[in-house]
């Protein structure tokens, strides 16, 4: 999949610069001073859509360590799982030990798979064959999972992303109504179609993942919540210290 996102930019890349605008750098005119401002603006997005591309794909998402063991705050629940990296990171190496039976906290769980403990909100990965972190999916178009180390990024990425979406799909507009026209231009609809589709499609996955954050849930918690019950989320911090969160994290 990942050879594939970057055929995908590859594809924009070409209808956008190689075939439409970069020619009219040499139309002079106000072609030209449009054609700067795309090309300028595209460059700097597509260069933080990499960026944050390569950043989720190389960043370790938080594996559970191996060692792991609540500290007894957090078995009666009165800690939060989620503090800065979170998830008792500086528990680890520590002597104390529990079994499941004796947790409070009945969001501190076994994993059957990993035959250890596990904290709150981790979640574990058949593919990678481990417990995740904060652990929101599994996403194969960066073949890693995305959680709590990496989350940030992958937000930032979808970001930029739709930015690019928005940028490109203004700018080619204009080609749209050329190939209509009957006007001779160097794209297939085919080729624009893709574009249009392929990106277009992150914005609706962007403003999905904003809501979770603002209501601080992951993926994998919104497809499991309980609907039938009213009672509120209890790590919902309010938005503003949800997203504080968020930004402090991965």
């Amino acid at each position: 999949m990942i050879v594939f996102f970057l055929g995908l930019v590859g594809v924009t890349y070409y209808a956008a610069v190689v075939a439409y605008y970069g020619p009219h750098l040499f139309r002079g005119g106000f072609d030209t001073l449009i054609a700067v401002a795309f090309l300028f603006l595209f460059h700097l997005l597509l260069v933080m859509v990499l960026w944050t591309y390569a950043t989720v794909v190389l960043t370790d998402p938080g594996g559970v360590p191996l060692n792991w063991r609540p500290l007894r705050e957090e078995e009666k629940g009165d800690a939060d799982p989620l503090v800065g990296l979170g998830y008792g990171i500086a528990k680890i190496g520590t002597n104390q030990s529990a079994v499941p039976g004796d947790f409070k906290n009945l969001d501190i769980g076994f994993c059957l798979k990993c035959n250890r403990l596990k904290p709150p909100r981790a979640h574990h990965c058949s593919i990678c064959n481990r417990c995740i972190l904060k652990m929101d999916h599994h996403c194969g178009w960066v073949a890693n999972c995305v959680g709590a180390l990496n989350y940030k990024s992958f937000l930032l990425f979808l970001f930029y992303t739709s930015l690019a979406a928005i940028l490109v799909c203004l700018a080619l507009l204009r080609v749209f109504m050329e190939i209509f026209n009957d006007d001779e231009v160097d794209l297939t609809p085919g080729k624009l179609a893709a574009t249009f589709i392929a990106f277009v499609s992150v914005l609706g996955f962007l403003i999905m993942h904003i809501t979770l954050v603002g209501a601080n849930r992951t993926t994998i918690e919104f497809q499991a919540k309980d609907k039938k019950t009213g009672l509120t989320w209890r790590y919902d911090l309010g938005w503003k210290k949800n997203y504080e969160q968020r930004r402090s994290c991965g």
